[in-house]
């Protein structure tokens, strides 16, 4: 088991390496730069253009150097101090943009993803189990439903039945006072009652998407051998299911729970947009239309990482939960 770890370990660096590369070369795929995009805006507005200043300006941050000089100032600066770059759009280190804003994301979709499988997880095997009773048949048109909702829509009508019903917009992350806070209990419950909505507008898709699956796959196990052998032999009808098909039907499950997060925080910025949610998501979008290429960089960067980490986490509980991925890498 620590063989297999530490190959998974030094695949994920090389991995992350890998990505590093590729995000810095995807955020100068767009011709242009920041500044020519600047100084297009200012033209557009009538401002007048120092020709000396944008000179200076593009030899400060390097961008009439070959690409590979680029990307060495800018990783270097990452993995030496911590220095993720200047976005120019907001005139800040990317350091204090992203942590705040990437934070709250991996917040909400974590809480996501923990009410998806709480969710899914006992309605997808009762649904299996019971086949074609009225609990799967409700199963199935909540599952249908909630694939077929676009997750904005479902947003404006949280916002519009909060409105009516209670008066109050659901929008944002914290009311105006807790905005700026330190962690209280008092901030706590102020994000939890701000919370559900999104985490139920995010968990929704993904909730039906898995009851689907593992119904699917359940059905599949219930019919093979070693169940009827485990029926014969006296053991519970619990005791069989939960012991070994739920186990193996749970395999697709844990395996996608390498993208899960970075699906949830692409999926999520049309509702973040909606919502006012202060997350990544609107943040990279606003970054990538202006060519802020240090701080969209940044963030795909570390998608990109939230990706090979959860890739690391989904094999550890896969070769924890099914013996057989140990034994195959003996």
């Amino acid at each position: 088991m620590l063989g297999f770890i530490g190959r998974r370990l030094i695949a994920m660096v090389l991995t992350m390496w890998a990505v590093s590369f590729v995000a810095f070369a995807i955020i100068q795929l767009p011709p242009g730069d920041y500044l020519t995009t600047y100084m297009a805006t200012l033209a557009a507005n009538g401002d007048r253009v120092d020709p000396a200043t944008i000179e200076a300006l593009r030899q400060q941050y390097g961008f009439g150097e070959p690409y590979i000089v680029q990307y060495w100032k800018w990783i270097s600066g990452i993995v030496l101090r911590g220095d993720f770059g200047q976005s120019f759009e907001w005139k800040a280190p990317v350091t204090t943009l992203i942590w705040g804003r990437l934070g709250n994301s991996i917040l909400l979709e974590g809480l996501a993803v923990i009410v998806m499988w709480l969710v899914a997880v006992p309605i997808g095997i009762y649904a299996a189990v019971r086949k074609y009773s009225l609990g799967d048949y409700l199963a199935t048109i909540g599952g249908f439903i909630g694939l077929a909702i676009p997750n904005f829509f479902f947003a404006l009508i949280l916002m519009y039945l909060s409105f009516i019903w209670f008066g109050e917009t659901i929008g944002g992350l914290f009311s105006p006072q807790y905005e700026a806070a330190r962690w209280s209990p008092g901030r706590v419950w102020d994000f939890l009652s701000h919370a559900w909505a999104p985490v139920l507008v995010l968990s929704m898709a993904g909730t039906a998407e898995l009851i689907r699956i593992l119904r699917a796959n359940l059905l599949d196990e219930l019919k093979k051998p070693y169940v009827t052998t485990a029926r014969a032999k006296g053991l519970s009808e619990f005791r069989t299911i939960m012991k070994y098909p739920v186990r193996v039907a749970l395999n697709p499950l844990i395996s996608t729970i390498g993208w899960l997060l970075p699906a949830l925080v692409s999926s999520s910025v049309i509702v973040s947009v909606v919502l006012n949610l202060p997350t990544a998501g609107p943040l990279l979008l606003r970054s990538l239309t202006s060519q802020d290429m240090f701080l969209a960089g940044a963030i795909i960067m570390l998608l990109g990482m939230l990706t090979v980490i959860g890739t690391l986490v989904s094999d550890l509980l896969l070769a924890w939960i099914d013996p057989r991925i140990r034994y195959g890498s003996k």
